[in-house]
């Protein structure tokens, strides 16, 4: 098991034992208990606990910085609208890949359509386009199709 793991699993950990559905803890008390960089705690925060997966988390950075998550259960129909919102003008094909694996997790996607959504948004879909403008197609398709299943 990676650092990785261990982190988001002592934060997971951490957030089901807490009685308001919210986890504070500082960054740098983290990085000390797993003997890692701060970024790594960053990483694990941003992979981890995404919007996507029913996470808001708050971030203050500096001296008495920390990382405040919060567990939010949302419907489908809502967490989908969050993610087109949160797609931008590009993406590139692993984000969207992300995304998709993400919704599937959360149960907003059945894996058929997951698997098409990829499908349609991928390289080999979108290889008659030209390489600089593929991740804004991309983007475009992706909410586009999103919005279908709203």
């Amino acid at each position: 098991m990676g650092i990785t793991d261990l982190i988001a699993g002592f934060l997971q950990g951490s957030l089901e034992e807490a009685e308001s559905g919210v986890l504070e803890i500082r960054r740098s008390d983290l990085a000390q208990r797993f003997n890692c960089v701060p970024s790594q705690i960053n990483y694990v925060v941003a992979t981890r606990f995404s919007p996507e997966r029913g996470y808001i988390v708050e971030s203050r950075r500096g001296g008495n910085g920390y990382i405040r998550i919060t567990r939010v259960r949302v419907d489908h129909e809502t967490l989908l609208m969050h993610v087109i919102n949160s797609i931008g003008e590009e993406l590139d094909y692993s984000s969207a890949r992300a995304i998709l694996g993400n919704l599937l997790h959360a149960g907003a996607l059945e894996e058929r359509t997951a698997k098409t959504l990829s499908s349609a948004v991928g390289d080999k879909s979108l290889a008659a386009a030209p390489k600089e403008i593929r991740n804004r197609i991309r983007a475009d398709i992706l909410k586009n199709t999103l919005i279908l299943q709203v």
